[in-house]
């Protein structure tokens, strides 16, 4: 496959890239030409300068898989169109968690000791130590906004440094919180209560302007805001003038609204240490996000789920060792039972019983509406965009869950109503090999095959003969069968497993015995 890297990234994760796949390197390359050339790649690598947005992904065509951010925001990339388009979107959180904690600590004793001035000053001739008298640490309280990765990372310090630490994060529990040493409080709460407030969630609607005017006047007198997170969640306008009005001890800066800060009011403020964009650039965290993207990438385009997907769902990975197994189930089991309702259920019933059920089942409810999606449309059809489609076809999925799987370890079913017709497909793993368990009311236990023909018929002798003539002459043989019955000389469900496709004239041949109630032809190959 080919990778294209359009800004630059450690020689460690082009390394990792150029081992299995075929990289080109175009670093500084116009819109107009990423446009152009697209096309010819599987996946795209950027960091924070490259605009991917829906034109550049509309223009990518069918091929784009995968586009890799180099870093943890993903402002530059257009998530609704690439989900719309079935491309993941990957990021890399976590390499450079340390490298941004330290720099807002650089920042936070920066400020606290006046550090820059005094260097400014010294430089300049003077000698004025009483000017630059600062602040000890010890003993203030710090509120962090946003208790992610680096949230965490960062209380952790500030605990050492013997600081009080409170945290405001809706996604976060207040047990979760004392883990790390932290009060969990409100976001007012936090802003009355802070010595020093670091903000760390990324930019939204919700987070825009997060601390303006209103926040600002109500924090303690002298307090210290920090922001190594995204430009837009400080109002810049409001933070210098609180700190022009002297409402606001000082302010360290590294990220703005636009950058550079060309006419930034921050420019201007006093009791301020302005940074451009450093945060995640240390020569440890280049490497650690260089590779951290990069494996995912690959992840992405060797079929397997990546862990920091952005827009698909986000796995532990004691969940993705669990399931991993079960994903390619519930994706045959989609593709199975479209066929088999004939007409569309536009209400789904997904069951995942036994140890299964103690998992996160989004991944299962996107293979499954993947492989029921797929069969009616020529868009390609993911993880990323199964629901977003699924959706926009009036299909909803209700998940069930029950430690109850019967003999099996785990078991997924499907049913739905379509028509005056219940239509149920249930299937497991067992030593590694996809079965199925259940079509209807017949339980039975068949490896699932590319081509299958299902019969109910009335139980009566020579049927099973008699099918298996009709193939035999049109040269259609038979791998593997099954057949149940609900009672003798009642109706039976015959499964045949098939080496070829099923020609139309003898399928007709075969549903035109008087026995034959219904017959299907399921094809789960992907080449059919």
């Amino acid at each position: 496959m080919r990778i294209l890297v359009a800004e630059p990234i450690a020689r460690e994760g082009i390394e990792r890239l150029r081992a299995a796949h075929d990289v080109d390197e175009r670093p500084g390359i116009s819109p107009d030409e990423l446009c152009s050339i697209l096309p010819g790649y599987d996946a795209l690598v950027v960091r924070s300068q490259v605009q991917v947005d829906a034109a550049v992904i509309a223009a990518a065509g069918s091929r784009l898989q995968v586009v890799g951010r180099a870093g943890v925001g993903v402002d530059n990339v257009d998530l609704d169109a690439a989900t719309a388009a079935g491309i993941t979107v990957v990021n890399a959180p976590t390499g450079n968690t340390i490298a941004a904690a330290e720099h807002t600590f650089a920042l936070l004793y920066g400020v606290a000791r006046k550090v820059a001035a005094a260097d400014a000053s010294i430089r300049r001739g003077e000698w004025k130590r009483a000017q630059f008298t600062g602040l000890e640490l010890r003993g203030r309280t710090l509120g962090i906004v946003g208790l992610g990765k680096i949230g965490q990372a960062i209380a952790a310090r500030a605990v050492a440094m013997e600081m009080t630490v409170l945290a405001s994060d809706p996604f976060v529990t207040a047990e979760q919180a004392a883990h790390h040493g932290v009060e969990l409080v409100g976001f007012d709460a936090l802003i009355e209560r802070s010595d020093v407030i670091s903000v760390h969630v990324p930019l939204t609607r919700s987070t825009r302007g997060l601390i303006g005017k209103d926040q600002l006047d109500r924090m303690k007198p002298g307090a210290i805001v920090l922001n190594v997170a995204r430009g837009g969640v400080l109002d810049e306008a409001a933070v210098a003038d609180a700190l022009c009005d002297g409402r606001l001890g000082g302010a360290g800066i590294d990220v703005f609204e636009t950058e550079p800060p060309t006419g930034s009011p921050l420019l201007d403020a006093p009791n301020t240490l302005l940074t451009p964009h450093l945060g995640a650039s240390t020569a440890e965290a280049q490497v650690l996000v260089a590779e951290e993207v990069a494996d995912q990438v690959l992840d992405v385009l060797a079929g397997r789920s990546a862990r920091y997907a952005v827009n698909a769902p986000l796995l532990t990975p004691e969940t993705a060792r669990a399931i991993a197994p079960y994903l390619p189930l519930a994706e045959m089991l989609g593709r199975f039972f479209a066929q088999f309702a004939r007409r569309g259920v536009r209400t789904v019933t997904l069951e995942i019983a036994g140890e299964l059920a103690a998992y996160d089942a989004t991944p299962l409810t996107a293979a499954v509406l993947r492989g029921m999606i797929e069969t009616s449309t020529t868009q390609r059809v993911n993880l990323v965009n199964a629901a977003s489609l699924a959706k926009a076809r009036g299909i909803t999925v209700v998940e069930r869950k029950t430690p109850d799987a019967g003999g099996y370890a785990a078991q997924i079913t499907l049913s739905g109503e379509s028509g005056n017709r219940t239509t149920t497909v249930a299937g497991t793993v067992a030593g590694g090999e996809q079965r199925l368990t259940r079509l209807d009311a017949y339980r039975l236990d068949v490896e699932p095959a590319d081509v299958m023909l299902i019969t109910n018929h009335r139980d009566r002798p020579g049927m099973i003969g008699r099918i298996g003539q009709i193939l035999g002459e049109a040269d259609v043989n038979i791998s593997a069968m099954h057949v149940g019955r609900s009672a003798p000389r009642a109706d039976a469900l015959m499964v045949l497993a098939l080496d070829e496709d099923v020609p139309p004239e003898v399928a007709d041949a075969i549903r035109s015995q008087e026995a034959v109630i219904e017959l299907w032809t399921i094809r789960l190959g992907r080449d059919r």
